[in-house]
């Protein structure tokens, strides 16, 4: 039994045994009862309003105050992840420069290009014989590079010596293709060095 109950139950005796004083005084006073009659009868009417209070009502227990469940924190909102670092542009790769075209040319004509390679000529004019104006000449013809020249065959040197206009012959009597592998693999010529210091043209 809970606390209140018990102090319930203490009520209903102290009740029943107040009704049962009372009843057993009256029936001495005024009826005139002996006291042992007077006696049972109170003890008996005191035990009657007992059971009535204990059955019609009953001592409910004591209800323990609801406890209160202790609402969770709320857990703390996670912090906003941080932005993702814009990704470094890569720099586009210079597309490379087209290879010159080699155009093919009338029967025994050396294989030409139609511009020089990575955009840049050989200084032809290291080759002795060839001027500023056969430079240029060679350029229009589609020839910009030592290694074209030392490559030609007895075949094209006869065609480039027939065709050079105002220069025919000159490329096997300067021999040009011997001079051209020798500078085309990175030697010099005694003439090719006259023209680095300027003292040819």
């Amino acid at each position: 039994m809970s606390a209140r109950s018990d102090r319930t139950m203490s009520l209903y005796g102290v009740l029943a045994l107040g009704i049962a004083l009372c009843l057993f005084l009256l029936l001495i006073l005024a009826a005139g009862l002996s006291f042992l009659g007077a006696l049972i009868w109170s003890l008996l009417a005191g035990l009657i309003v007992l059971v009535v209070l204990v059955l019609f009502f009953p001592a409910r227990p004591e209800t323990a105050p609801a406890a209160r469940v202790a609402s969770p924190a709320p857990a703390p909102a996670p912090e906003p992840a941080p932005a993702p670092e814009p990704a470094a542009r890569a720099e586009p790769e210079p597309e490379p420069e087209p290879e010159p075209e080699v155009a093919a040319g009338p029967a025994g004509k050396p294989a030409a290009l139609s511009a020089p390679r990575g955009g840049k000529a050989d200084d032809l004019k290291k080759i002795k014989g060839v001027g500023p104006k056969l430079e240029a000449l060679l350029h229009s013809l589609g020839f910009y590079h030592f290694d074209q020249i030392a490559a030609w065959s007895a075949k094209e040197v006869a065609w480039m010596d027939d065709n050079l206009e105002g220069f025919r012959g000159r490329v096997t009597r300067d021999d040009w293709v011997a001079q051209a592998k020798l500078l085309a693999g990175g030697g010099e010529t005694d003439f090719s060095k006259k023209v680095d210091k300027g003292d040819v043209y």
